[in-house]
């Protein structure tokens, strides 16, 4: 049986109180901990292993355009967690996961062996490696100064620094995607909206320097191509550092009145179009944009069962009725692991509203990816949970999530993007630029 580990103590890292660390503290970094900042060593009881450089070699099977081979499909199931013997694990599981088994008897998690596959190139290590010494949070937290390419705050010191780590954590330089999302409603029924996103990171660029930001992390774009009904709607997002300093832009191309909006908001608790009312524009990527309606904890770190190396789910050709069942993802998909991680509370202002009142997320320690998040109301009550099955993109590389999951205990419904197994891979070579970003550029990509 697993031996919890307990929360473990923060002062252990004898840091400086100033958000940027020492150089002493920074040459760490690569050493007893990971070039991003997580423990290299094991745990004491072994079951989670030595981090050794990460997955960088593709398996010798793949080829550049595929859906990438589970490097692990050898692995045997060393244990199933059900509801049954719940009681056992309950202290290595996110109460979310928990209300999940408890909620469909017939749910479980598969738990495999533990692989620690994160990995980042060469250049976000020492991009890290310099933020460490000089990254600064500023305006209330709500901002990051001297850092750029890598991970601002390794060491972190509260939590406005640890989501920080996840908002600029490294996501490849430009993405070209086509994927679905999907709201399952209660009853099993489900329409799937099928998007072509183009991302092209201004923060995490190879070579990029503070001055060469403008406060900018990112631009974003989508079109809808399926359902007919919806084809043709597009989204352009430039996505801001210091949101309270300037907000987040975003215009909207309407098929129906054949024209360009700049939307007032899209930030916060505001509504995702087309999720049945159950993604909020901050639950994107787990947890996106302005930190500053809540209150921030550093927990501490916990080993806690969440998942990882998902890409038993990720392959080519998997019809999507399989992997969506009425209740929930099909769970004999999903891979959990072993894990060290950060464990951040998020508690809202007051004067704010938000249908998360509580939010408790778990951050991978080698990666600084939000695997699982619990999600509670204004009462205190846990109404959901929110999932993010990452791989290691190890053509990049980069460990980032493959599908991402909503659940809605109360309206008894899940919410599902990252669908593509039917559509073509991730391209992160794809020849995109700053350019191809402006309300016209919109209007094209939605005709």
């Amino acid at each position: 049986m697993l031996r919890h580990v307990a929360v473990l103590a923060l002062a252990a890292l004898c840091l400086p109180a100033q958000a940027k660390v020492d150089a002493a503290q920074a040459a760490r970094l690569g050493q007893d901990l990971t070039p991003l900042g997580g423990e290299r060593a094991a745990n004491a009881a072994g079951t989670i292993p030595v981090w050794e450089g990460g997955l960088t070699t593709p398996p010798a099977s793949y080829q550049p355009g595929m859906h990438h081979p589970d490097p692990y499909a050898g692995d045997a199931v060393l244990y199933t967690v059900t509801a049954q013997n719940l009681g056992q694990y309950q202290k290595v599981l996110p109460a979310g996961l928990q209300t999940l088994l408890q909620t469909h008897p017939d749910y479980k998690l598969r738990v495999f062996q533990s692989r620690r596959s994160a990995a980042a190139p060469q250049y976000v290590y020492d991009a890290t490696k310099a933020n460490a010494t000089k990254a600064e949070l500023i305006a209330g937290g709500n901002g990051v100064s001297g850092a750029a390419a890598g991970v601002p705050f390794p060491i972190p010191q509260n939590g406005q620094e640890a989501i920080w780590n996840h908002i600029m954590r490294f996501r490849g330089e430009q993405i070209h995607m086509v994927a679905n999302h999907v709201a399952v409603l209660a009853n099993g029924s489900y329409s799937l909206v099928l998007r072509d996103r183009e991302i092209y990171f201004v923060y995490g660029r190879q070579g990029a320097q503070e001055g060469d930001l403008d406060n900018t992390l990112f631009h974003y774009k989508y079109s809808v191509t399926a359902p007919s009904k919806l084809a043709g709607s597009a989204l352009l997002v430039e996505e801001t550092i210091d949101q309270v300093m300037a907000i987040r832009k975003a215009w909207r191309f309407n098929r129906g009145e054949r024209r360009v909006r700049r939307l007032p908001m899209l930030a916060y608790d505001a509504m995702q179009p087309d999720t049945n009312g159950m993604a909020t524009a901050d639950v994107v990527d787990a947890y996106n944009g302005a930190p500053d309606r809540y209150e921030w904890t550093l927990v501490g770190k916990q080993e806690m069962l969440v998942p990882y190396n998902s890409y038993a789910v990720h392959q080519k050709g998997i019809p999507y009725e399989q992997i969506l069942k009425a209740k929930t993802v099909n769970p004999d998909l999903l891979r959990y692991e072993l894990h060290r991680v950060w464990v951040v509370e998020a508690d809202l202002r007051t004067g704010f509203s938000h249908p998360y009142a509580k939010r408790r997320f778990y951050i991978d320690e080698d990666s600084w990816q939000i695997l699982a998040v619990d999600l509670y109301d204004k009462g205190g009550k846990l109404i959901g949970l929110q999932e993010s099955h990452p791989i290691n993109y190890y053509d990049v590389p980069v460990f980032s999530s493959t599908l991402e999951t909503i659940y809605d205990f109360k309206g008894s419904r899940y919410f599902v993007d990252g669908l593509d197994n039917n559509e073509p891979m991730y391209d992160f070579n794809a020849d995109i630029s700053p350019r191809s970003f402006s309300p016209a550029s919109l209007r094209q990509q939605g005709n």
